[in-house]
């Protein structure tokens, strides 16, 4: 198969694939067909050998955090191929092209959300627990209290304060995407709160900004469930606050669904009257894939002084294969005896925090060879947080 770039006047075709692929629907042809050619985003098809696409996926670019620093990551979506061309290898051609280009492009990681991790894994992604959603309800937090102001955002609001409060926030959380205004606004303040049932509430504490809420209403019988969104918060003064307004809502629903980062488990950092009325469910529908590993070392936090030396395994990106020497910001290609060997799929999850470098040990792709004190400060968990969608 041909596999390209999609011009803009076959983009609609391939949207079409995509609305099959995913039980979606077209309401208005016309309109999808205009907006398929105003798309600027990454658009990549297989072509058949009469020239008909087989076969597309989308590169969305993004930059997210890293150990605090900005990477350019790549969003992968819309992987999508017709009923009729399945199993004839039209993604896995696909894929062969777009990671070396996402390499020469300067993207430092791939992401995607999958359908099915064994079948993503075949391309060098792995799984990462994105975040946890705790259920409860919101009489699990009745000992807390806020005292502050609460200004909900009505449409021609400003949304400045809080994409001020995201963006001190996102610093902190390890592949949280750094939002535009106009994705913040587009995602998030989308909607007539009086019809949609969508809210947006701004907690202040002494007149400065402490966190924000943002849920969705669900109805439910016998209650409704107030569904968080997006959250942020300033510290753990913040965090308190966003408690003790969710505190609030006892007498509207039944249930709260709170979204929080891995690393922040809040059994551990509450006291509730009752800790078997709170349910927690991992999110695991999130992959990520090393597209520079030259680069992605480069960005992680390591202790001064910290060298070590790491064999990466990488079978698609060729740049990518190699041993590596790494000395603080500086990587670089050598012929030294690795300390550690990782498949690029572990090098990932070890990177960005989702596994200890003693978690990792567990797996076949994973080899240490010389266990230093670099290695354990490094390879460590970490706070990661993904609150978006593509």
């Amino acid at each position: 198969m041909e596999v390209r770039l999609l011009a803009p006047q076959e983009r609609f075709e391939a949207d079409l694939i995509s609305t099959i692929a995913f039980h979606m629907r077209m309401e208005d042809p016309e309109k999808a067909r205009e907006d398929s050619l105003a798309a600027t985003v990454e658009d990549w098809g297989a072509f058949d050998a009469d020239g008909r696409v087989a076969a597309r996926i989308i590169n969305n670019a993004f930059e997210s955090w890293l150990d605090g620093n900005p990477i350019r990551i790549g969003g992968i979506g819309a992987v999508s191929t017709l009923p009729e061309y399945r199993g004839s290898g039209a993604v896995r051609e696909l894929f062969a092209q777009i990671l070396p280009c996402a390499y020469r492009n300067g993207e430092v990681v791939s992401t995607l959300y999958p359908f099915n991790h064994a079948f993503y894994r075949k391309f060098g992604y792995e799984t990462v627990c994105q975040r946890n959603v705790y259920d409860f309800p919101p009489d699990a937090l009745r000992d807390y209290r806020f005292t502050g102001k609460a200004v909900q955002w009505k449409p021609g609001d400003s949304v400045e304060p809080y994409i001020q409060l995201y963006q001190r926030f996102a610093r902190g959380y390890n592949l949280i995407i750094r939002r535009t205004e106009e994705r913040f606004v587009k995602k998030h303040f989308k909607g007539q709160y009086y019809k949609d049932r969508k809210f947006a509430y701004m907690l202040y504490q002494d007149g400065a900004p402490a966190a924000y809420l943002i849920f969705q209403d669900v109805r439910s019988e016998p209650q409704a469930i107030l569904k968080a969104e997006d959250v942020a918060w300033a510290g753990p003064e913040g965090f308190r606050a966003l408690l003790g307004f969710l505190a609030r809502f006892s007498a509207d629903y039944g249930r709260i669904e709170l979204p929080l980062p891995q690393g922040l488990e809040l059994l551990s950092v509450i006291h509730s009257p009752d800790a078997y009325t709170i349910g927690k469910k991992t999110d695991q529908n999130y992959m990520i894939r090393v597209i520079n590993a030259q680069k992605l070392l480069a960005a992680m936090r390591k202790p001064a002084g910290a060298r070590f030396v790491i064999r990466v395994a990488d079978d698609l990106i060729p740049e990518n294969d190699g041993v590596w020497a790494v000395d603080g910001t500086e990587v670089r290609r050598t012929e030294e005896a690795p300390d550690l060997s990782a498949d690029v799929r572990a090098l990932g999850q070890m990177a960005v925090g989702a596994a200890s470098l003693a978690e990792a040990a567990f797996r076949e792709d994973v080899t240490i060879h010389h266990l230093t004190p670099a290695l354990e400060s490094v390879f460590v968990r970490k706070p990661i947080f993904v609150a978006d969608h593509y």
